[in-house]
């Protein structure tokens, strides 16, 4: 064989190697990034029961979808840190709740946004509308301003000799505010003298339960992810104070508030993962209209009752989805 031969036969054979080279490699898979505002073992239930159903639609972690996780803690500014992240990554949908919805819509107006949880996604400028969210991003909405006046009846029915309501809200969080102008509205209609305890950090909490005094004789936890990371010190700083507490997470009462009652909100993550399936298959996420929770529960912690000395009366009992004992 003359050498021009050889040369010739030797680079046919390295182009067919590297074109099956190439015929070998993997395809990319999909990938989600989920951020989760709070920590994840206040999110547990919900990074569960979206995996779930995301399994059950056939995307499986490592086989057919990759997932990042990355968590906030709590912390607002990390919000738009990891939607920017995510964004490098070059994620195919992100998936989060809905303040840190917001951050990431002004990191990213490409990359499909599906929010599990909402409190007014039209209100935060998050969709032009339930029906036909345009843009980049659509989910969920727990939207329902009549349910902090359920709570503080539910409370009320426990609590017969409530007289002076604390709120505990996070001012920097705009869905706790409104949620807290709605339990003051509920509160005044009730007759209960207010005070508000108003932190935007974790260090902010102790000093506000060390400025309630005895006038305030049970607690409304309003909701966010703040509270959520720090669940756990609020039930403990509670528990000692002797207060009530309600809120809207079931979660909360497993961590030793009072009672809760609100959506439910793994069902509403495991309906994300419905969004993400067909956004994944082809979806528009402007074409797929916001949806509303279908499922609420009343969750009582019999232990924290007895621990600050209250009988829960059993109509309020046979009520409860879920009775901690």
């Amino acid at each position: 064989m003359q050498r021009r031969e050889f040369v010739t036969l030797l680079g046919g054979a390295a182009a067919t190697w590297s074109f099956a080279g190439r015929a070998q490699q993997p395809a990319k898979l999909p990938m989600i990034g989920f951020l989760g505002t709070s920590s994840p073992s206040a999110w547990s239930h919900y990074v569960a029961a979206f995996a779930q159903r995301l399994h059950e639609l056939n995307w499986i972690e490592g086989t057919t979808a990759a997932i990042e996780y990355r968590w906030a803690e709590g912390r607002s500014e990390r919000f738009a840190e990891i939607g920017a992240e995510f964004v490098r990554l070059k994620v195919d949908v992100i998936v989060t709740s809905g303040a840190a919805g917001i951050a990431v819509k002004r990191v990213t107006s490409t990359i499909p946004i599906v929010f599990a949880v909402a409190n007014d996604p039209v209100g935060d400028g998050l969709v032009t509308s339930l029906a036909r969210p345009g843009g980049n991003v659509t989910g969920l909405s727990e939207q329902a301003r009549d349910l902090a006046g359920k709570r503080l009846g539910l409370l009320r029915e426990v609590f017969p000799g409530v007289r002076g309501l604390a709120i505990l809200t996070d001012v920097g969080y705009p869905a706790a505010v409104r949620e807290m102008r709605d339990v003051q509205t509920a509160a005044h209609t009730l007759g209960l003298d207010v005070v508000t305890l108003e932190i935007r950090h974790a260090e902010d909490i102790a000093p506000a339960f060390e400025a309630l005094t005895s006038h305030s004789n049970a607690l409304y936890v309003c909701a966010g992810p703040l509270m959520s990371a720090n669940q756990l010190q609020i039930n403990t700083l509670a528990l000692a104070a002797r207060l009530p507490t309600i809120s809207n997470l079931r979660e909360n009462v497993e961590a030793g508030a009072l009672m809760s009652y609100g959506a439910n909100l793994s069902d509403l993550f495991r309906r994300a993962a419905e969004y993400v399936d067909k956004i994944l298959r082809g979806a528009k996420p402007g074409d797929l209209p916001i949806e509303q929770p279908t499922k609420y529960e009343l969750a009582i912690n019999l232990k924290t009752a007895k621990a600050i000395g209250f009988a829960v009366p059993e109509s309020v009992l046979l009520r409860a989805d879920e009775v901690i004992e």
